[in-house]
């Protein structure tokens, strides 16, 4: 999900096998400041590299999954699954989820998802790491419009949440509504012209 109101985010719809990454939005205090400083440093790994059984702890975060509708409860063969079905959309698209690590600690996962509506933008990480929210969305905006070469980027985001200022900070728009596995979402889009003017004004 993405949350942008407090340094914290997380993106996506659910945790499905091959569909959206959940990214809820979750109940941090607007007030946590962020936790990234200059020294921070932020890598991106695939799945595969990171313990199962770090992975499997991230799936089962109740904090997490009370906002994710497609969520459930993974044991050891299901985690499994998870990760190489997220891992073989490198292959079929040329991009897709990581493992996300900060100094050098398993953090979450976050990374791009092949939808009909466009690459879904899925941002899941530990609460402990929540702080780091904002930073990683950034680093992995960056990558996905100017590595990979992307067009537009969408999100997902559950009627739980009324994220539309939140995730204006980045500069996704309003895209209208969306429904996985039975669910009704929010869609919002960001396009690579509005990553750029977003990152003039930041300048």
């Amino acid at each position: 999900m993405v949350s942008l109101r407090s340094e914290q985010i997380q993106v996506g719809a659910g945790s499905g096998m091959l569909g959206h990454s959940p990214t809820p939005l979750t109940d941090q205090p607007e007030s946590e400041p962020s936790m990234t400083s200059p020294s921070t440093r932020i890598e991106f790994v695939r799945l595969t590299e990171v313990p199962l059984s770090a992975v499997m702890a991230l799936l089962n975060e109740p904090r997490n999954a009370r906002h994710m509708p497609l969520a459930g409860e993974f044991d050891q063969s299901s985690a499994a699954e998870w990760v190489q079905g997220k891992d073989s959309q490198w292959q079929r698209h040329g991009y897709g989820p990581w493992a996300v690590l900060i100094d050098d600690d398993f953090a979450g996962w976050a990374g791009f998802q092949q939808e009909e509506s466009g690459a879904d933008f899925a941002l899941v990480l530990l609460p402990r790491m929540w702080g780091h929210g904002a930073e990683v969305a950034r680093t992995a905006l960056d990558r996905g419009f100017d590595e990979f070469g992307l067009d537009a980027v969408v999100i997902a985001l559950p009627l739980t949440r009324s994220p539309t200022r939140a995730v204006a900070r980045f500069g996704f728009v309003p895209d209208g509504d969306v429904t996985y596995g039975g669910s009704r979402f929010r869609q919002y889009r960001l396009t690579r012209r509005g990553w750029a003017a977003m990152n003039t004004v930041a300048t």
